[in-house]
């Protein structure tokens, strides 16, 4: 397994690659990796001849106030778990080999990134398409994958790259939960141990949704129970419940038959934003 740091290196060796027509796969991540990111690994491994994961904390993703300096942090960790899920390449740029000092050029999705997140973290999503662009750029691969607990940044990078013509597969992997239903996440480290008790109530609330349709409640009915399921976890702080439309992310209040729905939440735990999700077939 090799581990660059230069924009070009990685290129000329992804270059290399597909001119002997090995197909190549992109993990993005910001490091702190779990078994979340490990089954990631495991699929692109599975799809593609090279495998590339990207190790970059990316700072334009991150708002005034927000926990960019705390981030979870521990490349020789993530090393050791690359290296053991066989991946090829480690690319773990600086900010300076990533943003010249007067970078000036941004990547902005209009539609879906003004829902959910979009609303609570302005300028979030201009950060991450900007930044997977430019990783797509650099790295040249042939697919890409993401996970469904970020389901709204899936969405968002897929209509990117279907609007600016990026020939780049975008594979979602299902979400990856603890024995227990949390679903993984870096930001799980910031958990006490009290909070890493009850945050499991939040699956566990999303995982209502599907009983209460089955019994005929409507969406109101719905969204109103899964808001007060969650407003009772201890400690907990809603950031959003949304009950929206997969394709638009638009809050519905009636559902049609057939129609695909994305169950969301943000809640904060102590300093822990947690997010999570379930797609819901009406």
């Amino acid at each position: 397994m090799r581990v660059l740091r230069s924009p070009a290196a990685v290129s000329r060796l992804a270059d290399t690659w597909r001119c002997v027509g090995l197909r190549t796969a992109l993990v993005p991540t910001m490091g702190a990796l779990h078994e979340g990111h490990l089954a990631l690994i495991r699929a692109a491994r599975r799809w593609a001849d090279k495998t590339i994961v990207s190790v970059f904390v990316n700072p334009t993703q991150f708002g005034p106030g927000e926990d960019l300096a705390a981030y979870p942090r521990d490349f020789a960790k993530d090393r050791r778990l690359c290296a053991r899920e066989g991946v090829d390449l480690i690319f773990a740029p600086a900010p300076r080999a990533m943003y010249a000092p007067d970078f000036s050029t941004w990547v902005e999705e209009r539609r879906l990134a003004d829902h959910l997140c979009g609303m609570r973290r302005p300028g979030h999503f201009r950060g991450v398409c900007t930044v997977v662009l430019k990783l797509f750029n650099i790295c040249r691969p042939d697919m890409a994958v993401f996970g469904q607990k970020d389901a709204q940044q899936t969405l968002v990078i897929k209509r990117m790259v279907r609007d600016l013509d990026v020939p780049v597969k975008i594979v979602v992997h299902p979400t990856v939960r603890e024995a227990d239903g949390l679903a993984m996440s870096s930001r799980n480290a910031y958990l006490t141990t009290a909070q890493r008790s009850v945050a499991p109530r939040i699956y566990q609330a999303l995982s209502a949704v599907t009983r209460w349709r089955d019994e005929g409640a409507t969406i109101a009915v719905i969204r109103r129970r899964l808001r007060a399921r969650v407003r009772h976890i201890p400690g907990a702080r809603i950031d959003y419940v949304s009950i929206a439309d997969e394709d638009t992310l638009d809050e519905i209040r009636a559902a049609r038959r057939g129609q695909q729905l994305l169950v969301a939440v943000a809640v904060f735990l102590g300093r822990a934003r947690l997010i999570d999700n379930i797609r819901v077939r009406w």
